[in-house]
């Protein structure tokens, strides 16, 4: 179970990036009371709370009226958050883990940004969604290790409000070159996971026997 929790814990952490969020929302709302931040933040907090827990608690079940098998879902989970890895390694915005260069350039010109960009694609973005899909489905219907993910989900997200309730002081402490370092360094350990995945997922399928 302490492994179980580990694990999701990391991923949700590495894919939906509290730091990082906060750096970029702090860079996003610089003229906005800090009510207004305030605000924003909680909003979006929840809003990208429903959607991972939708992604969490459904897609399983559509993945499965498609057709995917479970083997099929842990290999492509693992390229898609291997691809978002190796991003984050040469800090690259794809759009995976943060919002596209074309995205900031929208959100700077608005004056609610709770939930495009903040919500999604910069707290619930794809690597996230993939994430919470990935996880719950590797735990092969066991009630006790889904209460786990979910859990690790809702821990992951409050930091990230308190990152958020915070971020002015984030990007100060940190700067750019802290907060691309922070990414560089959790973007090794997401590939690594992402293989590990890869690996189970090859496994499973029984291609390979």
């Amino acid at each position: 179970m302490i492994d179980v929790a580990i694990v999701a814990f990391t991923t949700f952490f590495v894919t939906v990036g509290p730091v990082d969020v906060a750096v970029v929302y702090a860079a996003l709302t610089p003229r906005h009371s800090q009510v207004a931040r305030r605000r924003m933040a909680v909003r979006a907090t929840l809003v990208a709370t429903v959607i991972l827990l939708g992604f969490a608690l459904l897609g399983e079940t559509v993945l499965s009226w498609l057709g995917i098998s479970m083997p099929a879902l842990r290999t492509a989970g693992g390229i898609l958050l291997l691809l978002i890895g190796i991003d984050m390694v040469f800090a690259r915005q794809s759009g995976g883990v943060s919002a596209t260069e074309s995205e900031t350039r929208e959100a700077s010109s608005r004056s609610d940004i709770s939930v495009f960009p903040l919500a999604t694609p910069l707290i619930a973005g794809p690597g996230a969604m993939g994430a919470a899909i990935l996880l719950m489905a590797g735990t092969g219907g066991d009630t006790r290790e889904q209460a786990i993910v979910l859990a690790m989900l809702l821990l992951v997200l409050t930091l990230t409000l308190i990152c958020l309730l915070t971020a002015i002081r984030i990007q100060r402490l940190l700067g750019i070159t802290g907060a691309q370092v922070l990414t560089r360094v959790l973007g090794v350990l997401l590939c690594a996971l992402a293989v590990q995945f890869v690996f189970d997922g090859i496994d499973a399928s029984g291609i390979l026997t």
